[in-house]
């Protein structure tokens, strides 16, 4: 069991050392066959549990977890089993169900110390689904809700630093896919277009990595466009906030390639942005 995805609570209960003796005459023979588990108690079925998530399958593990909170609800059992459950469906990839039992969780312990931690399950249930820029931006958001309460309501607890992490990164995730838009109208040269998703991740994701480029690819669509103004506005604030990446190297050629300057010029929404720089309040 990882231990960045479990924490130190669970963990202790989990056990380190698995008492295999203990069921050396039930737990090897717990099947899943309707009524086999009637006769157990929630004890020796949380131990046959433990046994399946740490080496067999986690899908087992989380069946007999829900058995558990099935055959011995409300008990101290069955509130150490749903959270074991949900751990158990998160490493079988199961999120939808991983989900389910972390909400429950929650709606049914919301003061115990494991809540952070199904909260924190409840947010990676989303998370681990966006890796891939591509997929559908919807997960981001609710990803970012979840993850945004285990910040919120949990600040204390071993999942919030984690939390902040993730936040940051998928936040960058939502700044890339407008960038994946707008580079694909650039190439086509649909520039307002382009120019639109750009100005999404200067306005919204500004202390995302993706800033950078996005100002360096207006300075190409509002060039492509004639709005000089625009352009040199762009690479002014490349200078101001960015001035050692490759993105102000390439703005800077193609601006002084055209014998225009790096400053801010007009009375467009980027020269709003750029006395914001100057006064310090844009970073």
């Amino acid at each position: 069991m990882s231990g960045s995805l479990i924490g130190t609570g669970a963990r202790a209960r989990f056990g380190v050392v698995l008492a295999l003796a203990l069921l050396a005459g039930c737990g090897s023979t717990i099947s899943k066959t309707p009524g086999a588990l009637d006769a157990y108690s929630a004890e020796e079925i949380y131990k046959k549990g433990e046994i399946e998530v740490e080496t067999g399958d986690p899908a087992d593990a989380a069946y007999y977890f829900g058995e558990i909170e099935r055959l011995y609800p409300y008990s101290e059992w069955a509130q150490r089993a749903l959270i074991m459950q949900a751990y158990s469906y998160h490493k079988d990839r199961d999120y939808p169900n991983s989900r389910a039992a972390a909400q429950r969780y929650l709606d049914f312990y919301p003061a115990e110390s494991d809540a952070a931690y199904a909260q924190y399950l409840l947010a990676l249930s989303y998370y681990d689904q966006i890796d891939d820029v591509g997929r559908d931006q919807g997960l981001t958001f609710q990803a970012l809700q979840a993850l945004r309460a285990v910040i919120e309501q949990y600040p204390d607890s071993e999942y919030a630093s984690a939390s902040i992490l993730k936040f940051d990164l998928a936040f960058d995730h939502l700044a890339g896919k407008e960038m994946e838009v707008g580079r694909y109208y650039l190439k086509r040269k649909n520039y307002a277009s382009a120019v639109n998703r750009f100005r999404v991740v200067v306005e919204q994701f500004q202390t995302t990595q993706q800033t950078p480029e996005a100002l360096h690819r207006l300075v190409e669509a509002y060039l492509s466009l004639g709005l000089t103004d625009e352009a040199q506005t762009a690479g002014a604030i490349l200078g101001a906030n960015f001035p050692s990446t490759v993105w102000y190297q390439d703005s800077y050629a193609l601006l002084t390639g055209q014998g225009l300057t790096m400053e801010a010029r007009g009375d467009s929404w980027l020269t709003s942005i750029y006395r914001q720089v100057v006064r310090g309040e844009w970073l």
